[in-house]
């Protein structure tokens, strides 16, 4: 239906432009072949033609094209509101009825001095700022859509590279901007409208993942923006694109092994970046109510609730190495030891992905080796295998997949191998013990990658004091 739909708004489209070309003195055909047909238009509105070189740039190319259509159809009289609106959204009617309309005729260049003055128009004052928000709107929705936006830290996971607060700019670019997977959306909120609530996207239209040419690839270690795979589930069943915005350090490439051993990361077998912001978690014991609070509050350190009982002298204390070593001198401390958790703990607070039931035991400190899929790569399908790579198979890759008494079959088809069709990620926080990331859920698909993680423009501190609200140490920081 939807291509029968486009076929129309197509065919319907260039007829009008046909018609109307000829009325302006031009070959009709002239109107259909892309590019030169904006080359043609440039001259009949008094555009410089090398504008058209523009047309070949994401985003500029779309305030291009409906500059010269808008001034084009300006040429023939159309300058009111409701006329220019119809022109955008549906041209496939108005462009032939005004094409076969003997009252429109081609008036001259409509950006020419001459023209302005043989034919002025004056816009209302609501007119104005009709135009004004209209274009506002879609410039801000470009620009957040396809080349930067804004985006602020909810949690601590990434702590202290990352700060509850920071405000950042993720660039859309480095990547490569990626097509919206619906369209169809209310202009500036993500999931869910404001005030109100409820979707604030519909899905009528749905478009395959397509993603344009960015200046980069994806390294490992970068700090990336990504959608939630979890929100493909239930209760949300969120599209792509919709799915909540998470920030992480991408720790584990396509095709990379991935392991963990008593709070150690590796990759391929060495062992992974680690900085001096890192994060992981300390057992403090004192005598009861034993510690400052207000002293902890003002280091920013933040207290694990599973592990924190002042009454019992006992806390629980996400921390760099460097804080750590600055709270085990204080003379109140009784014990003092990291956290972690033993190879086959099997608390079901600390179980990782892929949450296996049987023999082995994986958890947030130990896991692995786990190979990250690669698009193209072929994983034999076993009963260690399979728990780890179904989710991408079948929810991220869109295939049916069954496990019955004689084997394996996909998509209705017996088998004992698959082929993945995208890359993964294998993403964590730099907070260890205080994230959830890919221990929990497993690997992110590229096609839920947002963008890339730049610098920190703004730094709110919720806890700070009137004069200390905003972290200035940290405007404009680059993040690492």
């Amino acid at each position: 239906m939807w291509y029968i739909i486009l076929a129309i708004y197509i065919i319907g489209s260039a007829y009008g432009l046909f018609l109307l070309y000829r009325k302006a003195g031009k070959q009709g055909w002239e109107a259909i072949i892309p590019i030169y047909g904006q080359y043609v238009m440039a001259q009949l509105v008094g555009r410089p033609t090398w504008w058209i070189i523009w047309l070949f740039v994401p985003i500029v190319n779309v305030f291009i094209f409906y500059d010269l259509f808008l001034n084009f159809i300006k040429a023939f009289g159309k300058r009111r509101f409701w006329e220019n609106a119809a022109a955008v959204l549906v041209p496939f009617i108005v462009l032939p009825m005004w094409g076969r309309d003997p009252n429109v005729k081609y008036l001259g260049i409509s950006t020419s001095e001459e023209f302005k003055k043989k034919y002025p128009y004056k816009k209302s004052v609501g007119r104005e700022w009709a135009d004004a928000i209209i274009f506002a709107t879609v410039a801000a929705t470009l620009i957040r859509g396809f080349l930067i936006e804004a985006y602020m830290i909810p949690t601590g996971s990434m702590e202290r590279s990352l700060l509850v607060g920071d405000f950042l700019f993720v660039s859309k670019l480095n990547y490569g901007p990626r097509i919206p997977m619906t369209p169809i959306a209310f202009p500036f909120a993500h999931h869910t409208m404001p005030i109100t609530g409820g979707k604030a996207y519909s899905e009528v239209i749905k478009l395959d993942y397509k993603r344009l040419p960015g200046f980069q690839e994806i390294k490992r270690n970068d700090v990336v923006v990504f959608n939630y795979p979890m929100e493909a589930d239930a209760p949300f069943n969120r599209p792509v694109d919709k799915r909540e915005n998470y920030i992480k350090r991408c720790v584990g490439m396509p095709g990379d092994i991935v392991s963990m051993e008593r709070t150690k990361l590796f990759v391929n077998g060495e062992p992974a970046f680690t900085d001096d912001d890192f994060q992981t978690n300390y057992l403090v014991l004192t005598d009861p109510n034993g510690l400052n609070l207000q002293r902890i509050k003002e280091m920013r350190i933040e207290l694990d609730p599973f592990y924190t009982d002042p009454n019992m002298g006992q806390y629980g204390m996400h921390m760099t190495k460097e804080e750590a070593e600055i709270v085990k001198k204080w003379s109140s401390i009784k014990e003092f030891k990291e956290i972690i958790y033993e190879p086959g703990d099997a608390n079901p607070n600390f179980t990782a992905f892929p949450f296996y039931t049987n023999g082995i035991i994986w958890n947030y400190d130990n896991f692995g080796p786990i190979q990250v899929p690669k698009k193209g790569w072929t994983v034999k399908l076993d009963s260690l295998t399979v728990p780890l790579y179904e989710r991408a198979i079948t929810v991220y890759e869109g295939n049916t997949f069954d496990k019955r008494t004689d084997g394996y079959y996909l998509n209705g088809n017996k088998v004992d191998s698959y082929t993945f069709k995208m890359d993964y990620y294998w993403m964590m926080g730099d907070n260890r013990h205080n994230s959830l990331d890919s221990r929990g859920w497993g690997f992110v698909p590229e096609d839920h990658i947002v963008g890339k993680a730049l610098f920190t423009w703004l730094s709110w501190d919720e806890d700070g004091s009137f004069l200390s609200k905003i972290r200035w140490n940290r405007i404009f920081r680059p993040i690492h």
